[in-house]
């Protein structure tokens, strides 16, 4: 393998929690809002599926499914998707929906999994390629300059800057001519088989891990290293 292509939210990083999301927004705004009103507040947004990187919606509202299944497609029906999941959700507030939205875009919002540090470290020093392939309707760069994690990864494709999503093969070809890779010598790491998965049909090999918060997944990520072969391998000379 000389390069590998990874999913973020689920895969490299974990969004915060939803309470977590919603009781940030709360003190950054300074909305009252009581204990059990919040945790209240929380649940029902998770349920709505209204924090991007969260669950899925239980059940999406049908003047929503049009949006939400091409909300990667673009800034704006990634945000409208989002927020309209969200107001379904009673808040004190109606700017808190706005407000929310931007909370999920800023580094603060996501944590990376334990081991993605070390194995995106020890890729770039075998000299393996590393893209980062999502569906996502913002500029996630930030994030990986945030976190220190920028400097492992040679490529961004995101879906919202291209136009197309994830499983079209589009958006996994874009990757691999930034790389200058193989379908055959490329792996896909992600979390999502109908998503992700869609990197099999142009030939790259596919591998899954669970979306878990970062506490509960120490290590997923480091089989990624003998998948390619370079866990016993010595690192290539220091790229210029």
């Amino acid at each position: 393998m000389t390069a590998v292509l990874f999913d973020f939210s689920g895969t490299l990083f974990r969004i915060e929690s939803t309470e977590s999301w919603l009781r940030a927004v709360l003190a950054e705004t300074e909305v009252p809002l009581s204990e059990a009103e919040l945790v209240q507040a929380a649940g029902a947004l998770e349920v709505a599926g209204a924090q991007p990187g969260g669950a899925f919606p239980v059940a999406l509202p049908e003047e929503l499914a049009g949006v939400w299944a091409v909300r990667d497609e673009s800034a704006e029906l990634h945000r409208a998707a989002y927020t309209g999941l969200s107001r379904r959700v009673t808040l004190p507030d109606p700017a808190l929906h706005d407000a929310l939205y931007e909370r999920h875009m800023t580094p603060r919002a996501w944590t990376p999994y334990p081991d993605a540090a070390r194995v995106l470290r020890t890729l770039r020093e075998h000299g393996i390629g590393v893209g980062v392939v999502s569906n996502i309707g913002w500029d996630l760069r930030p994030v990986f300059r945030e976190h220190g994690l920028d400097a492992y990864v040679d490529a961004y494709v995101l879906s919202y800057e291209h136009g197309v999503q994830k499983p079209d093969p589009r958006l996994f070809t874009v990757a691999l001519e930034a790389l200058a890779a193989e379908p055959a010598k490329t792996l896909m790491v992600g979390d999502s088989r109908p998503a992700d998965g869609g990197a099999a049909a142009l030939g790259c090999r596919v591998h899954f891990v669970d979306p878990l918060p970062a506490a509960d997944r120490p290590d997923a990520l480091l089989p990624v290293l003998d998948l390619v072969g370079v866990a016993r391998r010595p690192a290539a000379p220091t790229r210029s």
